[in-house]
């Protein structure tokens, strides 16, 4: 009986993923463990492996597809002892891709096209009172012709209703669509008034310029940092530290821990110090949730990371317990596998708090955006030689700037102001990193 091959939860929260690249073609055969394609989630790409042996009778979504949904049906697996070409293609009602490949649809789509359709055909675009596929939790349902030519005239997929196999939209329902959008707007007004607001219209002006389509990845950072200053109210609080001990301390580790190949960066003196703060402060270890209050017994830092399509923020979990170098050997294995995107979910969901360090680019100070759930991110400025009063006299010392941001829903600001000047003094006096 041939199997169904479908999409993964590959995180405990992912619904949807994008299917980036199929390692396997129509005809291969597979036996478990093999890796049939690559994921790609909010956070990462993650390789998809077989469960069953058999040989790919069908591929159902292309390479490339956006927003298919956890469970639906994504290939189809003949079992051995089964002649592929007799197997039906697998569907299992609207959450199924639709049963033909897609150079077959296009086939298809250019026959039905060439009759020149006349009015008969319903318009295309969908009432405001109609929910949306998107709206309704279902992913757009469209053949990758479908999709690229409404790419091309800027139309909106979730407002067109599809007339191809369980409601695919294809190349004849996006042309229509694009024929009559004045419908699509008449009833936008009465529910605009509860609306957000939309974004400007992005315009060219005429200037030369490329369109890059944004990443899973880059799409969720949108959402969830315009979420963040919207609905989370931000306070900041910024302390000069003095850096000098710092720094002294951290070359007499260096020069300890070379015969053991691990070389200590700054940041990583900064995730211990913020960690016992927030063990020294537990006011700021917390988390809002609605009418209660989340307190952690333990701190687990995210740290920011940048990679190429966006950032991710890899969990050094109970930073505060740990040894400065196992959190050095920790991070660098953490932030070498996000780049790579080979980080496992648990190793970037979750964290009580964040860091996020930009000296090394020069940025003197900035103020980060809290990553909801969390309640606190700290933000570290570049350390510089500045004029700064020791004992009563002016000398240059290396300060830098560090801000907390805080929500101040979940932590009131002299609570943050304490968590501040403890993180303070750790770093100024940072043989307590080390006891």
């Amino acid at each position: 009986m041939p199997i169904a091959i479908k999409m993964p939860a590959l995180s405990p929260t992912m619904e949807e993923g994008t299917l980036a690249k199929w390692l396997v073609k129509v005809g291969d055969k597979v036996s478990a463990g093999d890796i049939m394609a690559e994921i790609e989630t909010d956070k990462a790409t993650m390789e998809f492996e077989a469960v069953d042996e058999g040989t790919i009778a069908h591929i159902q979504v292309d390479e490339g597809s956006e927003g298919v949904k956890v469970g639906a049906i994504i290939a189809t697996l003949a079992e051995e002892g089964e002649d592929p070409a007799d197997v039906e293609p697998i569907t299992e009602g609207d959450s199924a891709p639709a049963p033909s490949p897609a150079a077959k649809e296009e086939a298809q789509e250019t026959a039905k096209e060439a009759p020149a359709p006349s009015p008969s055909p319903a318009p295309a675009t969908a009432p405001a009172a109609t929910p949306a596929p998107a709206a309704s939790g279902e992913r757009i349902i469209a053949s990758p012709l479908a999709r690229r030519i409404a790419e091309q005239k800027g139309v909106d997929l979730s407002a067109v209703k599809g007339s191809g196999p369980h409601g695919r939209i294809i190349k004849v329902d996006v042309e229509n669509a694009e024929k009559a959008p004045a419908k699509a707007e008449t009833a936008a007004p009465a529910a605009s008034a509860a609306a957000p607001v939309a974004p400007v219209e992005a315009q060219d002006f005429g200037i030369p310029h490329e369109k890059e389509k944004l990443s899973g990845m880059r799409k969720t950072i949108a959402r969830r940092l315009t979420e963040s200053k919207q609905q989370v109210p931000h306070i900041y609080l910024t302390v000069d530290i003095r850096l000098d001990e710092l720094l002294k301390l951290r070359s007499q580790l260096n020069a300890a821990l070379e015969p053991q190949g691990v070389k200590l960066s700054v940041n990583d003196l900064l995730i211990k110090a913020l960690a016992k703060s927030l063990v020294a402060v537990p006011q700021c270890n917390v988390q809002f949730a609605g009418d209660t209050l989340l307190k952690f017994n333990r701190a687990d830092i995210s740290v920011a990371v940048s990679i190429d399509n966006g950032l991710i923020t890899p969990i050094i979990e109970d930073a505060g317990s740990k040894a400065i170098s196992a959190i050095s050997t920790e991070m660098k294995d953490l932030a070498g596998r996000a780049r790579e995107g080979k980080l496992k979910p648990e190793e970037y969901q979750g964290g009580t708090a964040s860091l996020s360090n930009m000296g090394m680019f020069g940025i003197k100070q900035f103020e980060a955006v809290i990553n909801p759930p969390q309640a606190m991110i700290m933000a570290i400025g570049a350390g510089e030689k500045r004029p700064y009063v020791v004992d009563d006299a002016l000398q240059i010392a290396t300060v830098m700037s560090a801000t907390g941001s805080f929500d101040h829903r979940a932590i009131d600001g002299a609570d943050g102001a304490q968590l501040m000047k403890v993180f303070k003094e750790m770093v100024e006096n940072p043989l307590g990193l080390v006891a």
